[in-house]
């Protein structure tokens, strides 16, 4: 259905006349009359009676009408729904627990006025095909996997560095260090089955493991974080790595420690990923307010392994 035409058809109804609907609409009558025409033989029925007074809609014209309007809206907001600067600024955050999460939380509060969508992508790849095709605006990842340089049309800033710390139950070994060395860890079986080969932290761990020389296993099914709190609570002999900002929950039963890795700390490379062509213009205030605390280390847009954070 040719929605000029139901907007033609509108019109006439609101202006009474067939002359009025043309001028409103910055057309002429010919082009109103055959418009009408055209939607009445798509319909199938007559929608306007003429009067000496102009015309009036028919029984089946008053029937359509609400429908008629109820089309215009709804093209009007399927416009509005990709249009730039109208639309919600999509980022994708990886998961919702993690640092890029509290990253985007901050960003709301200080933007209220900004509409978010928060989508949640698998990889590095995906993510980069979603900034092409504008599926997502901007998008946290850790970059890049070494010898896979991004694409010359995705820019990135290295936007904060999140330090690693150990997460274990309260029957490890190590359960009742305040803090410890990365050389300390070395023997001890640190489970992440969330690891997947090829994705950006799989190339992450690859490059800890050997920069320092630690076990890190990756064996069984990932059921999630909460699987993964319950095994580490009740096995004293795993333990595994979560961010310093990762926000955990689990029962009071479970008595797992946190505790932070130092001398030196690792740390995980967040940063902001965009096509270098998005013309949102909430885009720039997000990167602005990333990028007003202190700088993260590195070259944005390359992988570089830095383990040390200023404290």
């Amino acid at each position: 259905m040719d929605l000029e035409a139901v907007r033609t058809f509108v019109a006439v109804v609101e202006a009474g006349q067939f002359q009025k609907a043309a001028a409103d609409l910055s057309i002429t009558q010919q082009a109103v009359s055959k418009r009408v025409a055209a939607l009445e033989r798509d319909l199938g029925v007559r929608l306007f009676t003429r009067t000496p007074r102009g015309a009036e809609p028919t029984v089946d014209g008053q029937a359509f009408l609400p429908h008629a309007r109820e089309l215009l809206r709804v093209a009007e907001r399927a416009v509005a729904s990709v249009r730039t600067g109208r639309r919600p600024l999509r980022v994708d955050v990886i998961n919702s627990r993690g640092a890029a999460s509290g990253l985007m939380r901050g960003f709301h509060r200080a933007h209220p006025e900004i509409d978010l969508d928060v989508v949640m992508l698998f990889d590095l790849g995906t993510a980069v095909a979603a900034l092409r095709s504008g599926t997502v605006d901007a998008s946290f990842r850790a970059v890049a996997v070494p010898g896979r340089p991004l694409p010359e049309d995705i820019e990135s800033v290295r936007v904060l560095d999140e330090p690693l710390q150990l997460l274990t139950g309260p029957d490890h070994a190590l359960a009742g260090a305040r803090s410890l060395s990365v050389a300390q860890l070395a023997g001890h079986r640190i489970w992440m089955p969330g690891i997947v080969p090829g994705t950006e932290w799989a190339a992450y761990y690859d490059d800890l493991v050997a920069e320092f020389g630690l076990t890190i296993e990756a064996s069984g099914p990932n059921f999630g974080s909460d699987a993964l709190l319950d095994t580490v609570a009740g096995n004293p002999a795993l333990a595994t790595f979560m961010g310093e900002y990762t926000r955990l929950i689990w029962p009071a039963g479970h008595g797992l420690r946190r505790i932070p890795v130092t001398g030196p700390t690792p740390v995980y490379p967040h940063s902001l990923l965009w096509h270098r062509d998005n013309p949102h213009p909430a885009l720039a205030t997000l990167r602005a307010h990333l990028t007003a605390g202190p700088a993260g280390h590195g070259a944005a847009g390359t992988w570089v392994p830095d383990w040390v954070v200023p404290r």
